[in-house]
Order: structure tokens, then C-alpha cells, then sequence
């Protein structure tokens, strides 16, 4: 009995990490939303953020997770944006260490612009439990559309964050 048991839920964890690894998500259309989130950790996020901004389909962006030392004028440097951008319509996020901090930051910002509709930008891999994340922190009439940035991800990344969404929604579903 308890062979079959464990042998059931070995099988859905497989089938599972299938279906997270096969059919990971996608580009957004540019549609119109109040708000974009960047959520932070690796290349072409924030310019994915930045080109929404640009196109003028959001009217305030989020920079969820940046490092404590980065100052808007070196972003703007960076990514070869004009200054003017940087002051009137993105917001640095200094507090997130991890998805989960994303989420609580991008909770609090959300609720002082007064953000109904929000594009959320991440790596492919990580929409998942990125979305999971926010969907715990932000209150239900705020609409999410996931804005997957496409990357080539290891069997070693893929299995990392499927492990991680799924352990982050049994403790999502224990109450934890």
C-alpha cells in the first residue's frame, strides 16, 4: 500500500516536471496594464520592462530586487534610457531578496499607485512561481498578466524551480 502510494506521487512529480519543463510560458502581447513589475535576477528583464515603458503601456514600473548600491542614473546609463524616464515613471525596489520578498515588495507598491492591471516580467523558467508568489500576496481584483522573458534553461535550472514551485505550493496550501 504504501509503495503504491509513493510510487503515485513520484509519478505525478514526474509528469509534473514534464509538463513545467515542456511547456514553459511565453511572451505577453504589449496590451495595455496600469503597472509592470521586473522582477530581477538575470538578462533582458529589465529591458523587456524598459520597452513596455517605452511603448507607453504602462504608466508606472516596478524594479522588484535591486541591489542597495544601484542609483536610477546608472540604470539609465545602462540600458542607454534618457533620465527623464528614470524620474517620472519607474520605481527602484530595494527590500526583495528572493521571489518572495518580489511579491511582498510588488504588494506594497501596488497598493500606493493604485494598480489594478499588472504585467509581470521574469525569465520563463521563474513565471511560475513568480505568479504563484504574487497571487498569494496581492489582493484577488488585481489582474496579472505574465510577461515570460524566453531563455534556454539547464535540466539543472528546470529541475531547481520546479522543486521550488512545488514545494512553495504544498506550503502555500499548508497555510506556511
Amino acid at each position: 500500500m504504501i509503495r503504491r502510494f509513493l510510487s503515485s506521487i513520484l509519478l505525478i512529480w514526474m509528469l509534473g516536471f514534464m509538463w513545467f519543463a515542456i511547456f514553459l510560458p511565453q511572451p505577453a502581447e504589449l496590451e495595455q496594464t496600469d503597472g509592470v513589475v521586473v522582477l530581477t535576477g538575470g538578462p533582458k528583464r529589465i529591458d523587456r520592462g524598459l520597452e513596455v515603458m517605452e511603448k507607453r503601456k504602462a504608466r508606472r514600473m516596478l524594479i522588484s530586487g535591486v541591489d542597495l548600491d544601484v542609483k536610477p542614473g546608472e540604470l539609465a546609463a545602462e540600458y542607454k534610457r534618457p533620465m527623464k524616464l528614470f524620474n517620472c515613471c519607474i520605481d527602484l525596489g530595494f527590500r526583495a531578496v528572493d521571489t518572495r520578498s518580489n511579491a511582498l515588495e510588488t504588494a506594497r507598491w501596488v497598493a500606493r499607485n493604485k494598480i489594478t492591471t499588472l504585467r509581470v516580467v521574469t525569465h520563463d523558467w521563474h513565471m511560475r512561481r513568480g505568479l504563484l508568489e504574487l497571487e498569494i500576496a496581492l489582493p484577488d481584483d488585481v489582474e496579472i498578466v505574465a510577461d515570460a522573458v524566453p531563455t534556454r534553461p539547464s535540466f539543472y535550472i528546470l529541475f531547481r524551480e520546479y522543486n521550488k514551485f512545488w514545494l512553495r505550493g504544498a506550503a502555500a496550501i499548508a497555510g506556511v
